[in-house]
């Protein structure tokens, strides 16, 4: 009888535990994939991305970030403007087509302050940080990771809640069952009772691979809505 249930308990488990996983050793085997070396936290490098939209001209950014002395330099530009901006610690500034003098009218009409500057900085350290970023303080791994089809192909995927104070979107992030890489997250609006609102947020595809400061950050990030597939744009690392 115990030998039965010995065999019972195993089958069981080839059918149901096969599609759950440990969402915490999943995640470590996406940074141990993604950053070898264990590189970002020292991180310190440039980036240039391109910015595609439809419709739109494209934006060029050249980034750079230097983590151990939070420093954030941004230029992005589009048609003949140029927008410049250099956080490092309290300080702030700002330059539009190469000066720092400008209006207030043109300071708006472009969107050019500090706290836009402050945005851009979490935006690309984020995006270009993860999956390291999902060992930050505030992020809540959901313990149970699952298996699930996404456009025709099986992922193990990690769902990811924020502390209030850091944000109330639910995000899903797609591993490769081989190799453990990133290749797709997305993320959804929640209501104020925290229920997810189906019809919002949007997915990102990631392809291709580069490698800066030995870390494997993906080539192009190609954003849709979740609610229809509308192409909003694609990130491409030069």
């Amino acid at each position: 009888m115990l030998y039965k249930a010995f065999l019972l308990i195993t089958v069981g488990c080839l059918f149901s535990c096969q599609n759950s996983h440990d969402a915490n050793q999943l995640l470590n085997q996406s940074i141990s994939y993604h950053d070898p070396e264990n590189n970002w936290s020292n991180f310190a490098d440039s980036l240039k991305v391109i910015m595609e939209s439809p419709g739109r001209p494209s934006r060029t950014s050249h980034i750079y970030i230097d983590l151990p002395n939070d420093e954030f330099y941004l230029k992005a530009i589009r048609d003949s403007v140029q927008m410049e901006s250099l956080l490092k610690r309290d300080s702030c500034k700002l330059k539009l087509n190469g000066s720092e003098i400008f209006s207030q009218e043109e300071a708006e009409a472009y969107n050019l302050n500090c706290e836009r500057a402050g945005m851009y900085k979490n935006y690309y350290t984020y995006l270009y940080g993860l999956p390291m970023k999902l060992r930050d303080e505030g992020t809540l791994i959901t313990p149970v990771a699952e298996t699930r089809e996404f456009m025709g192909k099986t992922y193990n995927v990690v769902e990811v809640r924020y502390d209030p104070e850091t944000g109330s979107d639910i995000w899903y992030f797609y591993f490769d069952t081989e190799t453990h890489a990133m290749e797709v997250y997305q993320f959804f609006k929640t209501d104020d009772s925290g229920k997810k609102d189906p019809d919002s947020g949007e997915y990102i595809i990631l392809e291709g691979m580069s490698v800066i400061s030995g870390i494997k950050m993906p080539k192009t990030r190609t954003w849709y809505y979740n609610k229809d597939n509308k192409l909003l744009g694609a990130d491409v690392l030069q």
